[in-house]
C-alpha cells in the first residue's frame, strides 16, 4: 500500500471516529436537555407553592403567577399549625395511611404469592379480576359503599375509608408483586421445603425478604394515593375529629373569606411527608420498578 493510500485510509478512519463522537455527544446533549426540562417541570410547582405560602392574601389576589413575596409571611405556617389544627389532621392521616399500607402489602403479597407460585386452575382468573379493579373509577363506587357502610354501622369512622383505600390499592400491588415473583426461581422454595420449612415459613422468611424492592414501590404508590385522597374522605367522614389532612383544608375557608396564604402553608406541610418518604425510599423504588422485568 502506498503512502498516499495509507494517509487517505487514516483520514477516513479519523473522520468516521469524529462523526461517531459527535453523534454520541449530540445524543448526550439531547438527553440532558430533555431531563433538564423534565426536572424543571417537576420542581417548578413545588417552588411556586412555597412562594405562594409565604405571601399575604392581598398579594395572592393580585394574580401574578410567579413573583417573590414582598415580605415572607412565616405567620402563615404558625396559623396552619394552630388555627388549621394541623397536628390533629396529620395524626388522622398517619393512622389511616399506616393501616392501609400494612393491609395492602400484607394481602397483596399473599395474593401474589398464591397466584404465581401455586399450581391451581383459577390463578390467572383471580389475577384478571384484580386487574379489572384497576379500571374501576372511585366515583362509581361511592353510592353503593355509602349504603353498605350505613347498614354495617361503620359510616363516619376511619374504617369506612380504610376499606376502600385498601380495595383500590390492592390491584396495583398485586400487579407489581406478581410480576416480580414470576421471575423468582422455584428452586429457592424447594430448598426451603427440603429443609422442613412450611409454606407459611417459606413465605415469611424467604419470599417477603426477596420482594423488598417491589414492596417499596407499592409502599410509595399507596402512600401517595392514600395520603392525598380527598373524595372518599369527604364522602364518608363528617366528624371534625376524624378528618384527614386533605379534608382539613376546609378549615381555612369561611363563608365569605379564605386565608389563601395559610392554605398554601398547609399544603406545603402536607406535601412534606410525601417528599421525605420518597427520598428515603427512592433507590429501592427504582429497583422495584424494574425488578419484575429481570428473570432469575
Amino acid at each position: 500500500m502506498t503512502t498516499e493510500a495509507i494517509r487517505k485510509t487514516a483520514k477516513q478512519t479519523v473522520s468516521s471516529s469524529i462523526g461517531i463522537l459527535n453523534w454520541r455527544n449530540l445524543k448526550k446533549v439531547a438527553a440532558w436537555c430533555f431531563l433538564g426540562v423534565l426536572a424543571v417541570t417537576q420542581v417548578y410547582p413545588l417552588l411556586w407553592l412555597l412562594l405562594y405560602s409565604l405571601k399575604t392574601t392581598s398579594e395572592i389576589m393580585e394574580g401574578k403567577f410567579f413573583s417573590l413575596p414582598k415580605s415572607f409571611q412565616w405567620s402563615n405556617y404558625v396559623e396552619a399549625f394552630t388555627s388549621g389544627e394541623y397536628s390533629k389532621y396529620i395524626l388522622n392521616s398517619i393512622i389511616v395511611t399506616g393501616i392501609s399500607l400494612v393491609l395492602t402489602i400484607f394481602f397483596g403479597a399473599m395474593v401474589s404469592y398464591a397466584i404465581t407460585r401455586f399450581q391451581w386452575r383459577y390463578g390467572n382468573a383471580v389475577l384478571l379480576i384484580f386487574m379489572i379493579g384497576i379500571m374501576i373509577p372511585i366515583q362509581s363506587t361511592l353510592l353503593p359503599l355509602m349504603v353498605i357502610f350505613k347498614n354495617m354501622d361503620i359510616l363516619d369512622t376511619h374504617l369506612s375509608i380504610i376499606i376502600p383505600y385498601v380495595a383500590f390499592a390492592l390491584p396495583m400491588a398485586v400487579f407489581i408483586l406478581s410480576g416480580f415473583l414470576r421471575g423468582v426461581p422455584h428452586e429457592i422454595e424447594e430448598s426451603a421445603m427440603i429443609d422442613g420449612a412450611s409454606i407459611y415459613r417459606t413465605f415469611v422468611s424467604i419470599i417477603l425478604p426477596i420482594t423488598v424492592p417491589p414492596i417499596m414501590t407499592v409502599t410509595i404508590l399507596t402512600f401517595i394515593s392514600v395520603w392525598n385522597e380527598y373524595i372518599i374522605a369527604a364522602t364518608f367522614i363528617s366528624s371534625e375529629s376524624l378528618k384527614t389532612l386533605p379534608f382539613g383544608l376546609n378549615s381555612f375557608v369561611g363563608q365569605y373569606t379564605a386565608n389563601y396564604g395559610a392554605i398554601g402553608a398547609f399544603l406545603v406541610l402536607g406535601a412534606l411527608p410525601v417528599i421525605i418518604v420518597y427520598f428515603i425510599l427512592s433507590e429501592k423504588i427504582t429497583k422495584g420498578m424494574v425488578a419484575g422485568a429481570v428473570k432469575g
